[in-house]
């Protein structure tokens, strides 16, 4: 569908990063990686190399209550684009750990975006919704139906500021492989795309893989439906902070998860 802004969203803009993502409100370790299908069955082997620089910041737009979004860019600009976004609830926070140990790697072959935190103002008030109270995964445009309660789906598809911000960076990156971190189900949530992909990432993560139905407005379905042969799946995160064992195992499912998807094509 067509998307009339009211201009409080500025359209994100691509800058590279050096070679060397109620109230409410980025030296790093380097890893260079060989995006083959024979690279599928050799372990992942992470430099400890620090960078000059942490990535250059994007912006993206600002929340409800003004709060700065921004997505990160690391890896190869010209490879392959692929989306992780940390928080898209404000009281489900363990991804965004997951997002900033991604920042510090430099994946060949993948043009890798992050997205730490597209819900400031929910953190903030550690709550699940924005500062509309809206479910931000209840406010893309497919399956859209009115929600209220917890699952809050906005007055309209897109009406959230956050939203249209994840909406219109998808759209211009067109990424073959979208990563949302949730919690607390401590599950992969498929409802779309490339299977082999999602199990993939389950098999590293170590998290159970459901194929579960579709949600009305949810960012996953909206971009399995929006862009075909591309996949977007919910990693859902067991409840509490992840612990630095298992932040590392998470950044290695995203990536082998990339390397399936790459593979697969």
């Amino acid at each position: 569908m067509d998307v009339v802004d009211d201009g409080a969203v500025d359209e994100p803009g691509v800058r590279h990063a050096p070679p060397a993502h109620g109230q409410r409100s980025g030296g790093a370790a380097r890893v260079r990686l060989t995006l083959t299908a024979a690279a599928l069955a050799i372990p992942l082997i992470v430099s400890s190399a620090r960078a000059a620089s942490a990535p250059a910041a994007v912006p993206l737009g600002r929340s409800v209550d003004g709060r700065a979004i921004e997505a990160g860019e690391v890896g190869d600009p010209a490879g392959t684009p692929i989306l992780v976004v940390g928080c898209i609830h404000g009281n489900e926070t363990a991804g965004v750990a997951v997002v900033r140990r991604l920042e510090t790697l430099s994946p060949r072959g993948i043009d890798l975006w992050l997205v730490p935190v597209l819900n400031p103002d929910g953190v903030a008030a550690g709550t699940r919704g924005n500062a509309h109270s809206v479910d931000l995964n209840r406010n893309f445009p497919y399956r859209w139906r009115r929600l209220g309660g917890v699952y809050d789906s906005g007055p309209q598809p897109l009406s959230e500021p956050e939203a249209r911000i994840a909406y219109r960076l998808i759209r211009r990156i067109h990424p073959l492989v979208s990563i949302w971190f949730h919690q607390h189900r401590d599950l992969v949530w498929a409802s779309g795309g490339n299977r082999a992909v999602e199990r993939r990432f389950a098999a590293v993560s170590r998290l159970a893989y459901h194929p579960l139905p579709a949600l009305a407005g949810s960012a996953i379905d909206w971009q399995n439906h929006e862009l075909p042969g591309t996949t977007a799946f919910a990693a859902e995160l067991p409840a509490g902070a992840a612990s630095p064992a298992a932040v590392d195992r998470y950044m290695r499912a995203v990536l082998a998860a990339a390397r399936m998807a790459l593979a697969s094509r």
